[in-house]
Parts: C-alpha cells; structure tokens; sequence
C-alpha cells in the first residue's frame, strides 16, 4: 500500500499537471533516487521541491493500518529479555510507526523512538543510511560505535553503519525484493556480506546469536 501511495504521487509529481507520469517513469525515479540518495523522497526533494511532510503523509495514509499488520508471537517478550538499551530508528513517519508499534505492543520496549522527522542534520533531511545522522545519534546518545548493533533488514543501512564501526544484524523473513520498486528478485540463497555480523531469518532468532556480537 505505501509503495502503490508512493508511485501515485510521484506520477502526479512529475506528470504535466493533466496527465501523471508514466509507470516506467515513476519506476526509474524512484529507482534512481533510491541509488543515489539512499532514499527516494531525498531525490524528490532535490529535485521537484516537494514538501516532506507532504510526501510523507500522503504515502503513508492507510485505512485499515491496523488490519494489515501481522507480526511473530512472543515479540514484546524477547525484546524485553534482550539487553541494554532499545532506540526504534525508522525512516517511516512519526505517527505511522507510533501507531505500528502500539498497535504491537512494542512501544513500552523501546526507550527513544527516532522517526524521519527527527533525522535532520544541519537543517538538512539525513534519513537512514546517512552516515552524518548516524554520528549524530550516537553523540546524541553517547554511546560508542562498537557498544551499539543496528538490527536492519535494509543491506544499504547496515553497509553504513558498519562503516562507522556498528555491529550488525541482518533480518531476512520479510525480504522480497532486492530494490524498491520490486522488480529484482532476490538471489535464491541470501549470502551474508561481509559488512554482516549476524544474518538471521527472524528477530526471534537474535537471542541464540547474541554470542557472535560480543
């Protein structure tokens, strides 16, 4: 839904003000925004002066939210026995993850949530994987690169993070296209990069490996 509500606007965007893009066009927009910018709204911003609270709550206005949603059982129990400090760091807007997590039960487990809105650096949108706003959230937090672990299922993040000296968990379960507008296919066995600490297919697994991140 919010990639269909994404191609929607982006057609309207770069259409002639009657007719709306095309669907090739929409696609190699977002695509290559995507490439260059890490994230497609940077691109729209950059280009077509869009508004980002604009762009985020038209692709992110879903009826029905809370039918959509379906996640793994005992997930509010194993983020509670998991150690040290939880930071939600999402590229979705502040309302719409709010309400995914409350709706999950999971927000009481996280003790700071940092939505896009908040990944401005020096006045500039830096969402995920800038390296520049992850600094920031380190300093912010004043915990050391190598103290922290981004648990991601986004390979371009957890590239980033590594960089800076972050571990690494790479979630699989829910992968099913290797880019963003969902026409490559992911490779039949998913090889865990180098830039990877722990590869594991669900979140419920991060507890056995926990060892490998020590």
């Amino acid at each position: 839904m919010i990639s269909a509500n994404m191609n929607t606007y982006i057609a309207r965007v770069l259409g002639d003000g009657d007719t709306p893009a095309t669907p090739e066009q929409v696609n190699a927009a977002r695509l290559g925004y995507w490439k260059r910018y890490g994230a497609t709204l940077l691109g729209m911003i950059r280009h077509h002066q869009v508004s980002a609270a604009d762009f985020l709550r038209e692709t992110h206005d879903l009826a029905g939210l809370r039918e959509m949603i379906r996640a793994e059982r005992g997930l509010e129990r194993m983020l509670r026995a998991l150690p040290g400090r939880k930071i939600l760091l999402t590229n979705a807007p502040q309302r719409y993850s709010r309400d995914v997590m409350r709706h999950l039960g999971l927000h009481r487990q996280f003790s700071h949530h940092v939505a896009i809105e908040d990944m401005h650096v020096h006045g500039q949108l830096r969402p995920k994987p800038s390296k520049l706003m992850l600094r920031r959230l380190l300093r912010r937090h004043g915990v050391a690169a190598h103290r922290c672990v981004l648990v991601e299922d986004t390979l371009a993040n957890l590239r980033t993070a590594r960089q800076l000296g972050v571990r690494t968990v790479w979630i699989t379960q829910y992968l099913r296209m290797s880019d963003p507008i969902g026409t490559a296919p992911l490779p039949r066995m998913l090889k865990r990069p180098a830039y990877v600490d722990v590869k594991v297919k669900s979140v419920r697994q991060l507890p056995a490996r926990l060892h490998r991140l020590r």
